[in-house]
């Protein structure tokens, strides 16, 4: 399964980058599914409020699920959902590839947002890698191996995330 992981901490722009990713792929026809981990502890609301997993659905994702506290809404319940479980209910549909907001020390392929100094210090402990978005400018730019755009860059890095998606088609 084609699975990416957007992380960072708490707005550091997560949602939104996941919500262009989807848009931009489901232009193009890519059916995109995603995972949302409710890391604020306890369960995900459950209501019609815009909730991040609805912002993924209103941007064209064709499957869409939140786990919390063991609730995984797709309407399950057991006392924990690991995302590789969740994974495994998605191979089932027919997607192209699934994005999964969260879910920090996972191993899958990782966009990591930086909204500030202190979020850098999060790189170390976090694996697979594959590029960094940042909000500023830091003294530790220079010593980043993998690609690094700054926010406000979104035309290029949504088209190197795309080109990525593409290469493991």
């Amino acid at each position: 399964m084609n699975v990416w992981q957007v992380v960072g901490y708490k707005n550091s722009g997560k949602t939104t980058l996941i919500e262009k990713w989807i848009k931009i792929a489901a232009a193009e026809g890519y059916r995109v599914g995603t995972v949302k981990h409710h890391g604020h502890g306890g369960y995900p609301e459950r209501n019609d409020s815009y909730t991040d997993s609805k912002r993924h659905e209103q941007a064209g994702a064709v499957a869409v699920s939140v786990e919390g506290g063991g609730l995984l809404e797709l309407h399950a319940w057991q006392p924990a959902w690991p995302l590789a479980q969740i994974l495994s209910l998605y191979e089932l549909l027919p997607l192209d590839f699934v994005l999964v907001e969260g879910y920090k020390h996972e191993s899958y392929k990782k966009v990591v947002m930086l909204r500030n100094e202190d979020d850098w210090d999060s790189l170390s402990q976090l694996s697979n890698i594959i590029a960094v978005i940042t909000w500023e400018s830091s003294s530790r730019l220079s010593f980043i191996p993998y690609p690094l755009f700054f926010i406000d860059d979104e035309e290029s890095y949504l088209h190197w995330l795309m080109n990525e998606v593409r290469k493991n088609e």
